[in-house]
């Protein structure tokens, strides 16, 4: 068997085109279920993307939303396990991010490109060189225009809030991959809040992620107690930002750094 954390961190470090979501999100899920082959999932996907009719990306959502029986779980999202792509695949059940991911590799498979489309409070797929089209897997696979798209937006965030174009841009995957383990890290962090520390490590381990949210990543992972992890995290941040908040962020490294001794 081999190291998740380490295989996590290889497969985010290439070029962002190129990273194979199914494996990433498994590697994540290999954390929880270190006994579960990774491997056996990956030919539930194959099976899945054998029965899709004629590379058809309605047959895809049909497949999946409505033979095969995959759903959003509305009745309770915070579950853990709706952030582990092997429960999402024996449960028929996850997130809209989840369900995304399972639709995109699916699809893959079945010679059907979807990109992801990480919209504020929702998550959908649009199909490769069509504009004006996207899939809600959520919602049961159904397909939206831009109306639609919108009104799912407005159901999370109210009449109120402003609706931008960028938001049906598609989501790089490094971003996708981030946007999964922060949903699975307030998932943790409602059962217990020191058990998100494995899922901080592998935020960390994502290259691009910006100096600030490499700050706020260390912060919590001091706060939950990996305080020499933490400060290591900080020394990093510190040599990124330059003048009073570089000297500011050493000083938060050396006090955890205190407190690990």
């Amino acid at each position: 068997m081999g190291n998740p954390t380490e295989d996590f961190a290889e497969l985010v470090a290439g070029d962002d085109a190129a990273i194979p979501l199914d494996e990433v999100v498994l590697q994540i899920a290999a954390h929880a279920h270190p006994g579960r082959d990774i491997r056996v999932v990956l030919g539930q996907l194959d099976a899945l993307a054998a029965r899709v009719p004629d590379r058809a990306i309605e047959g895809l959502a049909e497949r999946l939303f409505v033979v095969e029986g995959f759903h959003g779980n509305a009745d309770d999202h915070d579950d853990p396990r709706n952030s582990y792509l092997d429960d999402v695949v024996e449960r028929r059940t996850g997130i809209p991010i989840s369900l995304s991911v399972l639709m995109i590799e699916v699809g893959r498979r079945a010679g059907i490109a979807l990109e992801g489309v990480g919209m504020p409070g929702h998550f959908i797929v649009a199909p490769v060189g069509v504009d004006g089209v996207w899939y809600a897997p959520f919602e049961h696979g159904v397909r939206l225009d831009r109306a639609g798209a919108e009104r799912l937006f407005t159901g999370v965030h109210g009449p109120g809030a402003p609706f931008r174009a960028e938001y049906l841009m598609p989501t790089p995957k490094r971003r996708i991959v981030d946007r999964w383990l922060l949903n699975l890290q307030r998932s943790l962090g409602v059962r217990d809040r020191r058990s998100v520390a494995w899922v901080l490590r592998l935020r960390l381990r994502i290259p691009d992620q910006s100096p600030s949210e490499r700050h706020r990543i260390a912060t919590m992972l001091g706060s939950v107690g990996a305080f020499t992890e933490a400060a290591a995290a900080l020394d990093t941040v510190a040599s990124q930002v330059a003048g009073d908040q570089g000297e500011q962020v050493t000083r938060q490294a050396l006090a955890f750094r205190a407190r690990g001794n």
